[in-house]
């Protein structure tokens, strides 16, 4: 049987004044995947250049990449996330979570509010009939 996990994408922003090298070196750091980044470039309110970097891992590779990724998280995160899992999945039982991405460049992982990395974690079907919520409770509490 399939793993769990389908798929589990990353996506953030850079400004001209941040170090895109940095930034993607603490995600693939994170995931332990060295999948490809796919960017584009947007433009900012004043005319700035920003990039909008996306990461896609999918099956067992994404299953990989959340589970360093738990792990990495402290524990009192964890059951912080666990204990409000429902302003962290949505109807289609997809996980989404905002981490600091300036403490990730430091090797720190904390959810965060504004400049963020996001991770959204979708999980295979069987799993979204009504038990996504409870899937990925149970994965943040067992750690």
């Amino acid at each position: 049987m399939k793993g769990a996990i389908q798929s589990l994408a990353v996506s953030y922003f850079l400004h001209a004044t941040e170090d895109g090298d940095r930034v993607s070196s603490a995600v693939a750091a994170l995931t332990g995947s060295d999948a490809p980044f796919e960017e584009d470039v947007v433009s900012g309110h004043f005319g700035n250049s920003i990039r909008r970097v996306d990461l896609h891992l999918h099956g067992e590779e994404a299953a990989m990449a959340l589970e360093r990724l738990v792990a990495s998280l402290p524990s009192s995160v964890r059951a912080s996330i666990a204990h409000e899992i429902d302003n962290y999945v949505d109807e289609h039982s997809s996980l989404f979570l905002r981490l600091d991405k300036q403490k990730l460049v430091l090797g720190q992982v904390a959810m965060g509010t504004d400049d963020v990395v996001w991770l959204k974690v979708k999980p295979r079907g069987f799993v979204m009939k009504g038990r996504g919520r409870d899937f990925f409770y149970d994965m943040l509490m067992a750690k």
